[in-house]
């Protein structure tokens, strides 16, 4: 556009040729075409890809912030645990006389004493770094809900992106079939007047477009409901116009190693951090079945014709039940742990299989396209060009050609539907365990 732009302001002899009308017009045509170029650039820079939309979720996420202060929380409530309990300040007065010509005195009797003290519980050490340790193991517990928070936004933003994606290519694909069918319409209308066709043909020409824009309709509301579920995740942005498919022929998942993958699976790092908290639950009442105790110092005043005295106290509670108490309650602690760590176990078995299952239902669905692209496509295609070479020539009938088209348009929308389940296959393969957070190599 530049060198044209440059070539018209020299005045070059090619266009100083041209009258000043057909310069003016020519002008026009060009500014028309940069005004197309620019719009057409602006829509591509414009254009939401998948990881853009991955990014912008990630940005507008609530429950990912929610888990960093849940871990924020957990590690300042690990400090304050390890910390001993504050000293008690206290102060008083001993008996006081309430009747009698001392009474309410405070100097008179000899029993009589105000005291100020200062208590102090002394924590085992261990009992702080088991107290500490719980919830230190919480917070490793919080960050590893961050990560399935991540998985389940990435999973659930690509899924959305994709439905919209496909179903759009669906609409694609019904109308230019609805265009090739009203030449149908010409056709049965053209042979209808010439005496060659019946007006029954020129009905069904018409009603098969019909059929094909009710298609349309439908799914118009199905991009509709999927741009819906792309705002639940990305918000307005949801609007913009879908960038390029990206690359779904890999996953990071390989079979050979998917035990110890999924060791790492955010759902499976939370279950193992929550029997940790569990068994640190367990070491917490081991520690409790041995006492703390704590010491006191109280200074104690009398009138001025007594002496001051000062008192010492040492306290040690007494377990005289552990059988019991603390012994039931490390057995119920144990018994938790216990239960925290089948249960992980348990849903280890389940995703191996259940991830397995999609694996192989996505490579199944990835040789079934390559069927559908070799041979069922082509054969539809070339079954509608003969229906309609036929009819042309007068040998066929109009029905064998709505029939074929239909035929035609049922294989092209199934094939966009199996490629869209593959695709919802890939998100969920793809995104088990947050991007970023695994390096296994990608299963072809």
């Amino acid at each position: 556009m530049k060198w044209l732009l440059r070539a018209y302001s020299c005045r070059t002899p090619a266009l100083t040729a041209f009258s000043r009308p057909s310069r003016r017009l020519l002008l026009a045509m060009l500014s028309g075409c940069l005004l197309t170029f620019s719009v057409m650039a602006s829509d591509l820079n414009s254009s939401l890809t998948l990881d853009q939309a991955l990014r912008l979720a990630q940005e507008r996420s609530r429950q990912l912030k929610a888990q960093d202060a849940m871990a924020s929380a957990a590690r300042d409530m690990a400090v304050a645990a390890g910390q001993r309990p504050d000293p008690t300040l206290k102060a008083g007065i001993n008996n006081l006389p309430i009747d009698g010509p001392d009474r309410y005195n405070v100097t008179r009797d000899f029993m009589t004493m105000r005291s100020v003290g200062v208590a102090q519980e002394f924590t085992r050490e261990d009992k702080l770094k088991a107290r500490a340790a719980r919830f230190d193991r919480e917070a490793e517990a919080a960050e590893a809900g961050h990560a399935l928070a991540l998985s389940n936004l990435q999973r659930d933003t690509a899924m959305a992106w994709l439905d919209r994606y496909y179903q759009e290519r669906m609409r694609e694909v019904l109308v230019s079939q609805r265009d090739e069918a009203k030449l149908q319409i010409e056709a049965a209308d053209a042979a209808y007047r010439g005496g060659k066709g019946s007006q029954a043909d020129v009905f069904a020409a018409r009603a098969a477009v019909a059929q094909i824009e009710d298609r349309i309709a439908q799914t118009e509301r199905q991009i509709a409901t999927a741009k819906i579920q792309l705002a639940r995740w990305i918000g307005d942005n949801a609007t913009q116009p879908l960038g390029t498919l990206p690359a779904l022929d890999t996953v990071r998942l390989n079979p050979a190693d998917l035990e110890t993958r999924l060791a790492h699976h955010p759902q499976i790092a939370m279950m193992v951090k929550q029997e940790e908290m569990a068994q640190a639950d367990a070491q917490l009442a081991r520690a409790n079945k041995q006492s703390d105790w704590s010491a006191e110092v109280m200074y104690s005043q009398r009138g001025p014709a007594y002496s001051n005295m000062i008192s010492f106290n040492v306290s040690i509670p007494l377990q005289w039940d552990q059988e019991h108490r603390q012994d039931r309650d490390v057995a119920a602690k144990v018994a938790l742990a216990e239960q925290m760590r089948a249960e992980r176990e348990e849903a280890s078995r389940e995703h191996v299989a259940e991830d397995l299952s999609m694996l192989q239902e996505w490579q199944s669905n990835r040789e079934r396209l390559i069927r559908y692209d070799a041979s069922l496509i082509p054969l539809a295609e070339q079954r509608t060009q003969a229906s309609i070479a036929a009819y042309r020539g007068s040998s066929g009938t109009l029905g064998a050609v709505l029939d074929a088209r239909r035929s035609e348009i049922d294989t092209r929308m199934e094939r966009l539907r199996l490629d869209m389940d593959t695709a919802r296959l890939w998100a969920q393969l793809n995104y088990l365990i947050p991007a970023g957070h695994d390096e296994a190599p990608p299963s072809q």
